[in-house]
């Protein structure tokens, strides 16, 4: 990864671990591991940053994770790395995903760096995703909202990763037809969600429906070098991510 990559990963372990001690950290890790596998029902109330460790570990260990997929998915993706000038950034989490395509898409087209427009319900993840978007020298807008209804900047690309899949059905269903809908219009839309089946039951029907609008059904491995602290961090609380998993739908209609 290039230099900004270096220079976030050296200041979110500065930051995360300067009242933390690192096993402090592989504990929350190892919680908010089960919390996502066997307690889903408790993320929606937000018990996946209910604490200091838990959101040092998201921020640590997800996001850089989901820095790394994302960025792999939008290279491989025919267009998605054309230049954009605002990126709307759903359920942004710590930024890494909206700030994966943003900066493939300025560094490949060799163009200004796009605003993102980042939104998450949790004040803790707005903070932490300003604080990413600058560490890759991308202007932005964060807010509180929930996405299931915020306004939507337009037009503009738009990515939801690893997010819909906390939603109540009823509202990702709502969310999901307005990202169709966008996407027909001639939009960008990505969205990001994990490979296990049981994260996203919903994932088959609604490939029929994004296919049928002229998108497209990915499942992506990719064989990354982990940070360091991500690779003592994944050893540490019993994981494995030597390959990254995910699977995604991708909505591009002037490519």
């Amino acid at each position: 990864m290039d230099d900004r990559f270096a220079g976030w990963m050296a200041a979110l372990e500065a930051r995360h671990l300067a009242e933390l001690t690192f096993p402090e950290v592989s504990r929350a890790l190892r919680a908010l591991s089960s919390a996502y596998v066997e307690r889903r029902a408790t993320l929606a109330q937000g018990a996946a940053l209910d604490g200091a460790g838990k959101r040092a570990a998201f921020a640590l260990f997800y996001g850089p994770l989901h820095y790394l997929l994302v960025r792999h998915i939008v290279s491989a993706l025919p267009g998605a790395t054309r230049a954009m000038d605002t990126l709307a950034d759903l359920g942004c989490g710590t930024g890494a995903s909206g700030a994966a395509w943003a900066s493939a898409a300025s560094a490949k087209a060799s163009a200004d760096r796009p605003k993102i427009v980042g939104i998450d319900r949790h004040p803790w993840a707005a903070a932490e995703a300003a604080a990413t978007y600058r560490a890759f020298g991308l202007s932005a807008t964060t807010r509180r909202g929930d996405i299931a209804t915020a306004k939507l900047p337009r037009p503009a690309p738009i990515i939801a990763a690893f997010a819909l899949n906390e939603m109540a059905d009823a509202e990702r269903d709502a969310l999901l037809t307005r990202l169709v809908e966008r996407g027909s219009a001639g939009d960008r839309v990505l969205i990001v969600e994990p490979i296990a089946g049981f994260v996203a039951r919903w994932w088959d029907q609604w490939k029929k429906t994004v296919e049928a609008a002229g998108g497209r059904a990915d499942e992506w491995r990719a064989h990354v070098e982990l940070p360091a602290i991500v690779a003592k961090l994944d050893k540490a609380a019993g994981l494995n991510h030597r390959e990254l998993t995910g699977r995604s739908f991708y909505i591009d209609i002037r490519n």
